[in-house]
């Protein structure tokens, strides 16, 4: 018996073959496209435009996958987090994130972190989500639906489109390459929800031969790369990609370089700063000795605790003497401060713990 064919995994020339193989003119594809990615369909029978005996004949071969949220909080700062139940039986996190303008109290930004896998494989010594391990890829059509949701939620509540969207969810997008540049189509498509790629950043622990490969690639989204030390001692304490020599700064910089230089494009560097790991003057100018070789503005992150995990965030004092130092050094920062602490905001948090209460009554 042939396997359903989950609609949400093709894109608009798949949908376009897929119509002629059934029979019909690859209009009919386009006319999937729209109905999935740009009305968000979840069945088959809501296409109302589309030839009744095709409707059950594609009916009979195919299906629409859908998230199911099983879980939303929704924290002080109005940050919302929503827990995605998939097919699979597994579960992905995603943040709707407002920032709001101080003086006038409107939304200026939406943005929406998505997730890439289930769990994540780089086992970070500070990220909640490297405590599950790696579980599943998740499809392009799965990540698009986070978005697409999410997307929902922000025109109920604050009657607009999300602005953004970033790949800082839960898993490592670059160990899930072709779902999530088959994803980013799809989101920047004028029939899909029509976003700018330049409204789009994926964040990467820096697996230097990918970030190689997206630089071939020719992309035009934005691309960020997580450091979080300025030294291969630092970072291997903390991140394990750092220990293979592939994968260390050294080579680290010089794939930034070759990306930066094939795309015209500068990355950002996203820096957690940890209470007396990495948030001293020396590491800053270190820091500031890296963004030298191979320039980008610079994101302080202000951890957002982990229960279990020994990291703090630093005071403003050290925050401030860290800035200071790069500011002097002449690189561009940015600080981002944590969304929504008091729903576990961090990646990761939430699944974790609905993964820990799975087991305890299986």
């Amino acid at each position: 018996m042939r396997t359903p064919i989950d609609l949400r995994t093709l894109n608009r020339e798949e949908l376009e073959r897929l119509a002629e193989e059934m029979g019909e003119p690859r209009y009919r594809g386009r006319q999937l496209f729209k109905w999935i990615y740009g009305k968000g369909a979840t069945s088959v029978e809501q296409m109302t435009d589309l030839p009744r005996a095709f409707r059950t004949e594609l009916a009979r071969r195919a299906h629409l996958t859908r998230l199911e949220p099983v879980r939303q909080l929704t924290a002080g700062d109005q940050t919302v987090k929503v827990l995605f139940r998939l097919p699979s039986g597994r579960h992905v996190e995603s943040v709707l994130i407002p920032d709001f303008d101080e003086e006038t109290g409107r939304v200026r930004r939406l943005t929406v972190c998505v997730s890439s896998q289930v769990g994540c494989a780089m086992g970070c010594a500070f990220c909640a989500t490297g405590l599950m391990g790696f579980q599943q890829n998740l499809t392009a059509g799965e990540i698009y639906d986070q978005v697409w949701q999410l997307n929902r939620l922000a025109e109920e509540r604050f009657g607009r489109r999300i602005t953004n969207v970033v790949y800082m969810g839960m898993g490592e997008p670059l160990l899930n390459y072709d779902a999530v540049l088959r994803s980013v189509a799809l989101l920047t498509d004028r029939d899909g929800l029509g976003l700018s790629p330049r409204r789009i950043t994926v964040s990467t622990v820096g697996l230097a031969r990918r970030i190689r490969q997206l630089a071939d690639d020719g992309v035009r989204f934005r691309l960020a790369v997580s450091l979080h030390a300025p030294t291969n001692a630092q970072r291997s304490a903390i991140m394990p990609v750092n220990r293979n020599e592939q994968t260390d700064l050294d080579d680290l910089i010089e794939a930034i370089r070759y990306f930066e230089a094939r795309t015209g494009q500068t990355i950002t560097y996203e820096y957690c700063l940890f209470e007396g790991f990495n948030d001293r003057p020396e590491d800053a100018h270190r820091l500031a000795d890296l963004t030298e070789q191979a320039p980008g503005k610079v994101n302080l992150i202000l951890y957002n605790p982990v229960e279990g995990l020994p990291f703090r965030r630093p005071s403003e004092e050290r925050l401030q003497a860290f800035i200071r130092v790069l500011v002097d050094r002449g690189v561009t920062v940015t600080v981002r401060r944590s969304r929504g602490q008091d729903i576990n905001a961090a990646c990761g948090q939430l699944a974790v713990r609905e993964q820990t209460a799975s087991e305890a009554v299986t």
